[in-house]
């Protein structure tokens, strides 16, 4: 797993000014030596070059307010906010948190947004892209820390992963390879020639998602069908209506159609269709396969930088956007059943992990 690295700030004090004083009214004060004292004027300009570039820590036993957002409710989703509060919890903060999800509704998410500055809250957790989304938009002042987003930079979160630029940063829930690899497994071993995908054309990581996987199909020879959703509740009807065109079905990480996934393999099942999805959990709802890492980890990660933030009074304009670890193939032989595939032997030798859900 990828070593994650945490910066800290250095905090520095300033030297006081000594004043020596005579015996008596008639005496004259004696004069200062230049060792016991220093003018008003050096003593600023001594505290200025000190503090000079330096962030403001968090004094000892301060309390802190953190608002928390999750745009919906899923399991990786959830994972990532555990993670986030554990890391805050380890590193001995005293927080007080406002936890809110507006369960993928935009205009409730906007509320929230509202009342976190009206607040001033200290800081921003945002779980998810939409939520980094409208947080960002809402406050220029106010830290922003995000995760399980998956194009940071298309999503106009960030100046660029290196240098983020502004008063936000946080983690990413794409590796790099996660997408083209799962197209590959489908062509490698599967004989797939065309699959299907179900996403929220809403959701900009969703777009950015499907649109390295068509990249990646027309690469391998093989053919996509799309069926788009606007909430979890169109998600069955999305899914049927691809049957009869389809191979396979291919399920990203769009909060719309993760939080319906039952829904999505139900009609797998039903179809006797292989259905790979884009996160670990997912494989453990009954997806078939797919590769992925741990959002607790990510979580996690954001709230080690959350503490620098809070702690060190760290910059998220210079904080770097994270990555995941590295990513792990796990299958789910209960899922292959019944899915109604033969198991194939070689799946146990090419996976990280294999499940029986």
């Amino acid at each position: 797993m990828k070593k994650w690295m945490i910066g800290s700030g250095t905090l520095m004090f300033a030297a006081t000014m000594l004043v020596a004083c005579g015996d008596t009214e008639e005496e004259a004060p004696a004069e200062p030596t230049e060792t016991e004292t220093e003018t008003d004027d050096e003593a600023e300009e001594a505290a200025e070059d000190d503090g000079e570039d330096e962030p403001a820590a968090a004094s000892e036993g301060e309390s802190f307010d953190v608002g928390v957002v999750q745009y919906a409710d899923h399991p990786s989703l959830d994972a990532a906010t555990e993670g986030f509060k554990d890391a805050l919890a380890e590193a001995g903060l005293d927080i007080t948190y406002d936890d809110q999800n507006p369960n993928g509704d935009m205009n409730v998410l906007q509320t929230i947004a509202d009342t976190f500055v009206g607040n001033d809250v200290d800081l921003i957790f945002a779980n998810a892209t939409p939520a980094a989304q409208i947080m960002t938009t809402s406050t220029s002042e106010i830290p922003i820390l995000f995760t399980s987003v998956t194009d940071p930079e298309g999503a106009q979160l960030v100046d660029t992963l290196e240098a983020p630029g502004g008063n936000v940063t946080g983690t990413m829930d794409l590796h790099p390879d996660a997408i083209s690899q799962t197209v590959e497994l489908m062509s490698e071993q599967f004989d797939i020639e065309t699959f299907g995908m179900v996403y929220n054309a809403g959701e900009q990581n969703s777009e950015y998602q499907v649109s390295i996987a068509q990249e990646t199909a027309d690469e391998l020879g093989l053919s996509v069908e799309t069926a788009t959703v606007q909430t979890s509740a169109d998600v069955q009807s999305a899914t049927e209506s691809l049957i009869g065109s389809i191979d396979a079905i291919y399920i990203v990480t769009d909060n719309e159609v993760v939080s319906g996934l039952d829904a999505v393999i139900g009609v797998a099942e039903r179809e006797s269709l292989p259905l790979f999805v884009g996160e670990l959990d997912s494989v453990a709802a009954g997806g078939l396969a797919g590769f992925g890492f741990s959002y607790y980890d990510i979580g996690y990660k954001t709230g080690e930088m959350a503490t620098d933030v809070l702690v060190n009074g760290a910059d998220p304009a210079t904080l770097s956007v994270e990555f995941p670890p590295e990513l792990e193939l796990v299958f789910n032989e209960g899922a292959a059943e019944r899915m109604g595939l033969d198991w194939d032997e070689e799946w146990d030798s090419i996976a990280d992990n294999v499940i029986n859900e």
